[in-house]
């Protein structure tokens, strides 16, 4: 569970690592990929007979799988090689390949073959890899589509062709891999955006290559890992006041559920008390569902807070912006989300105050609510994500969380993490409701905001997973469900933290009040 952290490196960070190591390298690189390319297609197809089919283009993706090939045919298996271009074009390293693989006895055809009677057992697409920028058309387009037709496993080589590998945008005519082998270290466009749609498995291959030692990475995978520190077992002698107390602020006419929802989450995640602050002057005095929650009007949340929410619910009527004014010159842990992100982004005042705030601020925008905040358009955003997210964390200077397939979690310094767990069933009402219920929760019990951002937008994708192998999802999965959900993920994790020997001895959490 709390294995090590896996950095990811833009394209020009690896490219960087690339240039320092190639001149160098023994064996080269390109026979390392090959090789592990090759180590991973036996493992993918073992019981699998019948012929290999590898799309080679004209640059080192295709000398990837040149020696992909031969390092295949040597092993025994049938291989087949596409490659329409000419060897006299090919960059050295690829040129070189090509040689080897002739050298060695293989053939290559200039055009996809069809395929044999009983289907090919593995499809390989090494046609371009991670420096595409712009859409793959004609021959290559066609061939793309061909090779996503077929029924068995696709295989990608550093990344789909035709996938930009920092953004995960595709551009025209793109692989539809079930298995993405990738060279090095992760790429960001290979996690988040459409990349995770394009990559099915992600294997990556480190090539005997220390990414980190070379060059030091300012984005990571979400693991666990990454807030480990702060999973401690609670001490016996112990009472509420000592795991703080939370404020939800939200709950407009018609959207009170949103509020509720929020105050839930963080009352199941072991907050002390949780407040649930309601702008509905019609709205209940009591959730009898969980009547744990001490719901007041929205002017008389108390003023000693551990941290506070607000957006949830909230409107944008000029009540909800007075109450966000007041919000944002608390010195407590703030999150911000929804309408509370929207009244932040068009109010010059409002968006001041956030970024001159010296207590940890916390923001969850969905690429919407993003676009808002940062004067553009949801097409533009999702177009490179990442780069959208650190921009909000540098503007507002704030800790960012980017919602969505991929979510991007930005820190005002420029470090970033993509997180994998989730899925699609998550695309309902209510969850971006639970997901601050989370990690103001943990804010609440003195988390330091970064782990308490990382770890709730893990365990709220991670409880959702949870659902899904056990029958409840993904589809018709509702975000109710995901707090208990959660509530299980997260005692999980405190359990396997106390048999981390590295944590062993570690003086037990103590935070809010």
């Amino acid at each position: 569970m709390f294995s090590p952290l896996r950095p990811i490196y833009p394209v020009a960070g690896i490219r960087e690592i690339e240039n320092t190591l190639i001149p160098s390298a023994r064996p080269p690189l390109m026979e390392r990929a090959g090789r592990a390319a090759a180590q991973d297609a036996v493992r993918l197809i073992m019981d699998r007979p019948g012929p290999i089919l590898i799309a080679c283009g004209p640059g080192n993706n295709g000398g990837d799988g040149f020696v992909m090939a031969r390092q295949l045919a040597q092993a025994g298996r049938e291989v087949v090689v596409a490659f329409s271009g000419a060897a006299d074009r090919l960059p050295a390293a690829a040129a070189k390949a090509h040689a080897d693989y002739f050298a060695a006895g293989g053939t290559i055809v200039s055009d996809l073959p069809a395929a044999p009677a009983n289907g090919w057992a593995l499809v390989v697409d090494a046609l371009f890899g991670i420096g595409l920028g712009r859409p793959i058309e004609g021959r290559y387009a066609s061939w793309i589509q061909t090779l996503n037709a077929q029924p068995g496993p696709r295989m990608a080589l550093d990344v789909p062709s035709g996938l930009d590998a920092d953004t995960g945008q595709p551009l025209g005519a793109t692989f539809r891999a079930t298995h993405t082998t990738t060279f090095i270290a992760l790429k960001p466009g290979l996690l988040t955006n459409d990349g995770p749609d394009h990559c099915g498995e992600i294997s990556v291959q480190r090539i005997d290559i220390d990414a980190p030692a070379w060059l030091p990475a300012r984005g990571h995978a979400v693991a666990p890992s990454l807030f480990r520190d702060q999973l401690q077992p609670r001490p016996r002698n112990t009472h509420k006041g000592i795991y703080g107390d939370a404020g939800i602020l939200g709950g407009n006419a018609g959207m009170v559920g949103a509020a509720l929802l929020a105050g839930r989450a963080a009352l199941w995640l072991g907050t002390g008390r949780v407040y649930v602050g309601l702008l509905d002057a019609k709205g209940p005095a009591v959730d009898f569902a969980h009547p744990e929650l001490m719901i007041r009007a929205a002017q008389a949340l108390p003023g000693r807070l551990s941290a506070l929410a607000v957006g949830p619910g909230l409107g944008t009527e000029s009540t909800s912006a007075s109450l966000l004014a007041a919000a944002l010159e608390r010195n407590v842990p703030l999150l911000l989300d929804a309408d509370a992100l929207n009244l932040s982004g068009a109010d010059p005042t409002l968006k001041h105050a956030l970024a001159a705030r010296t207590a940890p601020t916390v923001l969850t925008p969905h690429p919407a609510e993003a676009a808002r905040m940062l004067g553009t358009d949801t097409a533009s955003v999702q177009a490179d994500r990442l780069h959208a997210a650190l921009e909000i964390a540098a503007q507002y200077r704030a800790l960012v969380v980017l919602k969505g397939c991929g979510s991007i979690v930005a820190s005002p310094d420029g470090r970033w993490f993509i997180n994998g767990t989730g899925h699609p069933g998550m695309a309902s009402a209510g969850m971006g409701d639970v997901l601050t219920g989370l990690i103001v929760g943990l804010l609440a019990q003195g988390w330091p905001a970064e782990s308490a951002l990382i770890a709730g937008v893990h365990l709220h994708g991670a409880a959702a997973d949870r659902l899904a192998r056990e029958g409840i999802g993904p589809i018709g999965l509702t975000a109710s469900e995901t707090i208990d959900a959660a509530r299980g993920v997260f005692n999980g994790w405190l359990i396997e933290a106390q048999r981390d020997p590295r944590l062993a001895g570690a003086a037990p959490l103590r935070g809010g009040r």
